[in-house]
């Protein structure tokens, strides 16, 4: 099958010319126990592996990315009952193995198992079932999706409905989990509240949905692209600001003061202390991005006491993938989460490096591989 395998971090832009991914055959061993084949149908491209290429996010390569994707089940191992060929899966970034103490307190999304294989580069069951020749090839967050075909856990997938297009329903496995997860899970926005987005991705503009379909009152999105801005307001937001100098002073000004809840989607230092600046005495900024480990922050101990300020992470949205990924398709469906207008381009595997170059560059929402 053909696969775009990472060769190495770090490779200088543009990737049109560098071309980090390898587009050739590789093989894929027979599923083990709890273990299936998946055929993908389609695959998102997302900052996630955008910060594997770039060397922001240190992961083992050479590696077969893709981590956002929808598929159909081709086999699967003897153990596996509840799934069979034929069945449509989105797949999830983090298995959950359902008996470490975070998945028995319902919070898969901090599986500790997952969190280790995920790093190291193998499936849940610490087997890497990727060839290239006959050297084995690390899988990235247990899925591997920028290929025609991967082997993963059980616990790496949910059955959805058949009939929702594959480039939509790859959305759901990490942009619509974490944006709209943010929003519903890690941060419990009631309705009535103001709420800021800052950094208008795949990430960013799923949690402005769920801020609109939850009644905040009012939503400002922040990010240093106008197009991204213009895309903002159509889909809901009431204020759309460009990032800068003068945003902090422009949001609290807006809202009296600052926002209830900030939520920062960038990944990027300036984009966290920006959130964590317009947020209000007594709020919360929730940040989902993922900046190089060696990055930190500065925040005056005295604003989270003296003015009772929470700082959250969030990963995965707090998701329970089984539960909320089948919510948020009937949303969808229903019209609630249009998500489609997201939908920048859909592309072929033989365009992957063009289309980390656009996405590096900041102007397009998602792009989507369909094989």
């Amino acid at each position: 099958m053909k696969a775009a395998i990472l060769q190495r971090t770090g490779a200088p832009r543009p990737y049109t010319e560098s071309c980090p991914l390898l587009i050739d055959d590789v093989r894929i061993g027979s599923p083990g126990p709890g273990e299936l084949v998946v055929q993908i149908k389609a695959a998102g491209l997302c900052h996630s592996d955008l910060s594997v290429i770039n060397g922001d996010r240190p992961r083992p390569t050479p590696m077969v990315l893709g981590h956002e994707a929808a598929g159909r089940v081709v086999e699967c191992a003897p153990d596996v009952g509840d799934l069979k060929p034929g069945d449509h899966i989105v797949m999830t970034f983090v298995p959950s193995c359902g008996s470490c103490l975070p998945c028995m307190e319902g919070r898969p999304a901090l599986c500790e198992p997952a969190a280790k294989t995920n790093t190291a580069g193998t499936l849940l069951s610490g087997a890497r079932r990727i060839f290239h020749g006959e050297k084995e090839i690390n899988h990235h967050m247990g899925v591997s999706a920028f290929a025609e075909y991967a082997v993963v856990s059980r616990r790496s997938v949910v059955r959805v409905d058949d009939t929702l297009p594959s480039a939509e329903a790859a959305l759901f496995g990490c942009a619509v989990l974490t944006g709209v997860g943010a929003v519903v899970n890690t941060a419990k926005v009631p309705a009535g509240s103001s709420v800021a987005i800052v950094g208008l991705g795949g990430v960013g503009l799923n949690s402005l949905l769920a801020a609109r379909l939850i009644g905040a009152r009012r939503i400002v999105a922040i990010d240093l692209i106008p197009e991204k801005l213009k895309l903002a307001k159509e889909l809901g937001a009431s204020d759309a600001l460009l990032a800068g100098a003068n945003a902090v002073d422009e949001v609290r000004d807006l809202t009296s003061g600052g926002v209830d809840f900030a939520f920062e989607m960038a990944g990027s230092i300036p984009a966290l202390e920006l959130a964590y600046k317009i947020t209000k005495r007594g709020g919360t900024t929730v940040t989902a991005g993922l900046p190089h480990p060696d990055k930190s922050i500065s925040i005056p101990p005295v604003h989270l006491v003296g003015e009772e300020r929470t700082l959250k992470g969030s990963y995965i949205g707090s998701a329970v993938p089984a539960r909320d990924i089948p919510r948020y398709i009937s949303l969808f469906q229903q019209g609630f989460l249009p998500i489609d207008k997201l939908m920048s381009r859909k592309l072929k595997l033989a365009q992957i490096n063009e289309g980390f170059d656009r996405l590096a560059d900041g102007h397009v929402v998602r792009q989507v591989i369909e094989f």
